[in-house]
């Protein structure tokens, strides 16, 4: 996928299990954010779910000046919001490089690998066996 920035708005996309997010974030805004062109509250209702989308703003402490927008498909809601902030985290590094350390103290550059184990043959689940 080709990643394609104008002057003010940079594309990433954040993965998490079978989610993929594809971010865009614009500068000069308001702090609003839309996920699948809804409002954040309404497509996350646990605060639990907020407050990780919005945690690499807070760190970096532009949750008030950078418009974001997201198109999330695949996984589960928690998987989703997961993708979501690795996302806003790729693109603000790449909107402005220097916030690479305080976002990767955080951990939140760094796409988290683990993902549902394969059915095995003979057995019941991936490694529950018959008893």
């Amino acid at each position: 996928m080709i990643n394609k920035t104008d002057n003010n708005s940079v594309r990433t996309v954040g993965r998490r299990k079978t989610a993929a997010a594809r971010v865009r974030i614009t500068a000069g805004g308001t702090g609003k954010i839309l996920i699948n062109t809804r409002e954040l509250k309404d497509y996350f209702p646990l605060v639990s779910w907020q407050n990780k989308v919005l945690s690499p703003l807070k760190v970096t402490g532009r949750d008030k000046s950078l418009d974001v927008s997201v198109r999330v498909v695949g996984g589960g809601i928690s998987s989703q919001a997961d993708a979501v902030r690795h996302g806003i985290a790729r693109a603000l590094v790449k909107w402005n490089e220097e916030l690479k350390s305080a976002l990767k103290a955080e951990g939140y550059l760094t796409r988290d690998p683990r993902a549902k184990e394969r059915k095995k043959f003979g057995l019941k689940k991936a490694r529950r066996a018959h008893q």
